[in-house]
């Protein structure tokens, strides 16, 4: 999955990052579950007098206040905290377009994008297996081919629908 909640310039780090400067921890704790607030909060006492000093403290501050932050906010989502990435990594196509959907108040675009990849994957999917059913029942190289397109196709389809239906963290805690 591409960064996102773990890199710097995410949207974990960059309400963090408001909340230093302006020395108001409550701007990040709903990114947090409450039984992280007590750690987070603490960590913000420990970093905001290294963020108001300057210099290289500031940027140690910073990064430990970070850190904690996308930690425990990753463990309120069960994943695991692999380290803060770097900002301007790819986010893939998606996740810029949900984004900019929140902030417009319009889905169309990304609803749009959603489904057209959505459409060719199955169109895709389902071709192969067409072109392989021929070969359903022998030879037995072919047989396997159109089985394992078949079944590709319908397991695709099973996790594309638990997806659909998941909750925003069922079983998705490869990114943040």
């Amino acid at each position: 999955m591409p960064p996102h909640c773990d890199s710097l310039d995410g949207p974990v780090v960059t309400p963090a990052r408001v909340a230093l400067d302006k020395g108001d921890v409550s701007i990040v704790l709903p990114f947090v579950p409450p039984e992280g607030e007590a750690e987070v909060i603490a960590a913000f006492n420990r970093s905001l007098p290294l963020h108001q000093a300057g210099d290289g403290a500031k940027e140690v501050g910073d990064l430990h206040f970070f850190e904690t932050v996308v930690r425990v906010h990753r463990a309120g989502e069960g994943a695991p905290y692999t380290g803060l990435k770097p900002a301007g990594l790819d986010p893939g196509p998606i996740i810029p377009l949900a984004e900019r959907a929140i902030e417009t108040g319009s889905p169309e675009e990304f609803l749009n994008a959603l489904t057209q990849v959505v459409r060719e994957e199955v169109l895709r999917r389902f071709g192969d297996v067409m072109r392989l059913k021929a070969h359903e029942h022998g030879p037995v190289p072919e047989a396997r081919e159109y089985v394992e397109a078949m079944l590709g196709l319908v397991v695709y389809s099973h996790k594309l629908y638990l997806a659909a239906t998941a909750g925003p963290h069922d079983g998705v805690h490869e990114h943040g």
